[in-house]
């Protein structure tokens, strides 16, 4: 393809949340150690290929915003071992004095990029929940039907905000941006069901820090002709990778 627009959707890295089996919900949960090492894999994974973004969106829950601060810490600035650092920060001559500073790479926090909202489960184990609402577990472990959550979102409002954000990134975006996206596991089968114009969403078992790649002619992307059906034009270039953890 020519000059197209670039889309990695990336979920968050290891966190302690994930460790404890809790439903995080929009609870704000640290990255674990592990996470944090994915997190380096990944980043060098990407500076390996070259794959530098133009524009990041990044969830604002600790887990996504700490993924991709230190995804981004490869590309902002040039990324140095800690002994290069601690010269640098004594009163010796920096030995890269000169260099030129990379340019800031635009971010954004998008609230529509949240995971779940899962009102009364938030932050509870499966067994917690058992033990505070045993019918309601009883009921969604027994019916094949989406079982209403107090106080949580509905299907129906997590599909409208990855329809807000698809929509706000293409009306933005166009050919020649390479786009980071950093959310959660739950989200992310509503934003790739949206962006792919899907009339479902399908279950994704993605792995922690796990890379969903698409490229899309921008500039043809309202076409109502047959070049909606040209998969030239629209390409899955990786789905659910994370090949970099191993």
């Amino acid at each position: 393809m020519s000059k197209v627009l670039k889309l990695l959707f990336i979920r968050h890295a290891q966190s302690i949340g994930n460790i404890q089996k809790r439903m995080q919900g929009h609870g704000d949960y640290e990255l674990s150690p592990l996470g944090r090492q994915q997190c380096e894999k990944l980043a060098k994974h990407l500076r390996a290929e070259s794959w530098r973004p133009s524009h990041v969106y990044s969830s604002p829950l600790k887990r996504a915003a700490q993924t991709t601060e230190i995804l981004l810490s490869y590309f902002q600035e040039p990324h140095l071992p800690a002994a290069v650092s601690d010269l640098i920060d004594s009163d010796l001559e920096s030995p890269i004095e000169d260099e030129p500073t990379p340019r800031k790479i635009p971010l954004e926090y998008a609230e529509e990029l949240k995971e779940f909202q899962n009102g009364i489960f938030q932050g509870l184990t499966w067994a917690e929940a058992q033990s505070r609402y045993p019918d309601l577990c009883r009921k969604l472990e027994t019916s094949p039907d989406w079982i209403p959550i107090p106080e949580a979102e509905t299907l129906h409002d997590a599909r409208d905000r990855a329809h807000r954000f698809i929509a706000r990134i293409m009306q933005r975006h166009r050919d020649g941006d390479q786009l980071w996206i950093v959310s959660h596991s739950w989200i992310l089968q509503h934003l790739i069901a949206q962006l792919l114009g899907s009339d479902r969403s399908w279950r994704l078992r993605a792995h922690n820090t796990a890379l969903f790649e698409f490229w899309v002619d921008r500039s043809r992307w309202e076409l109502q002709n047959q070049n909606r059906f040209n998969t030239d034009l629209w390409q899955i270039r990786r789905f659910n990778d994370s090949r970099h953890l191993h």
